[in-house]
């Protein structure tokens, strides 16, 4: 009986208290507000194109829209040649998907745009003369992506499974994918093996619905039923169903004498 209480016990701190921690969070969006009427104007984490004219690559992630977002967050992807004035938008959205309308949608909005009400966060800068060159890449990853014509939120193949396939397609990126970005287990063709996201290590996942990742740039994910639970390395931090990666306290190191 003590035995099923600790189980008990140990799966509503793991994972029921992370889900209500991150419904009380939900990116900052207005719950007076209906979902399509959230703010969607720029975050003003992108530079100014025509001031910045280095090539950029950056990737975002914010929560999902409406209640999906205690859950999950959606991430896209921006590039910007040299010398170019404008970026280009990549992304896959649930919204309209058939046949005859892909999910990979581009430019819908600005590079760095609230998503429906929830700010979005910055997870990867590149900047340089070195990053001209994987932006065809990038560019080649998203005519490539194996599902252009479907859509599920969970376990995927989603907006998530669509970034996940470009970092894979394209490792120099050195792309971590947040823990709470369900649907990037998900791998593409049914495979069960796979190198990580950010190229750094190796994970096995059955349909993004239970698996393993070990890796040096995202720790060690345990994911139960889409949902990863683990502890990450660059930077410390444990990771959590719902909620993502929380910043661990790293000890003081005093100075050294004389």
């Amino acid at each position: 009986m003590k035995k099923n209480v600790r189980l008990i016990s140990l799966f509503l701190l793991l994972f029921v208290l992370p889900f209500l921690v991150s419904a009380c969070g939900m990116g900052g969006r207005d719950s007076s507000r209906p979902w399509n009427e959230q703010r969607r104007d720029t975050s003003g984490l992108a530079p100014d194109p025509v001031k910045t004219r280095e090539a950029v690559i950056q990737v975002y992630a914010a929560r999902a829209v409406s209640w999906r977002g205690i859950f999950a967050v959606h991430t896209w992807i921006a590039v910007k040649p040299k010398n170019a004035d404008r970026f280009a938008r990549y992304e896959v959205v649930g919204f309209g998907v058939s046949e005859t309308v892909s999910s990979i949608r581009q430019d819908r909005t600005g590079p760095d745009n609230y998503w429906f009400g929830a700010k979005p966060d910055l997870i990867l800068d590149l900047r340089g003369d070195s990053v001209e060159a994987l932006i065809p890449k990038v560019e080649a990853a998203v005519a490539s992506y194996p599902y252009p014509h479907e859509y599920t939120a969970w376990p995927g193949p989603n907006s998530n499974t669509f970034i996940a396939h470009i970092a894979r397609q394209v490792p120099e990126l050195g792309l971590a994918m947040p823990s709470n970005a369900i649907g990037k287990d998900y791998l593409p063709g049914g495979a069960v093996f796979a190198k990580a996201p950010s190229d750094s290590g190796y994970q096995v996942s059955l349909f993004g619905v239970l698996g393993l990742m070990l890796a040096r740039d995202e720790g060690i994910e345990m994911n139960l039923l889409g949902f990863d639970l683990g502890v990450g390395l660059k930077p410390l931090e444990l990771k959590l169903p719902g909620v993502g990666g929380v910043g661990l306290p790293r000890a003081e190191v005093a100075p050294a004498a004389g």
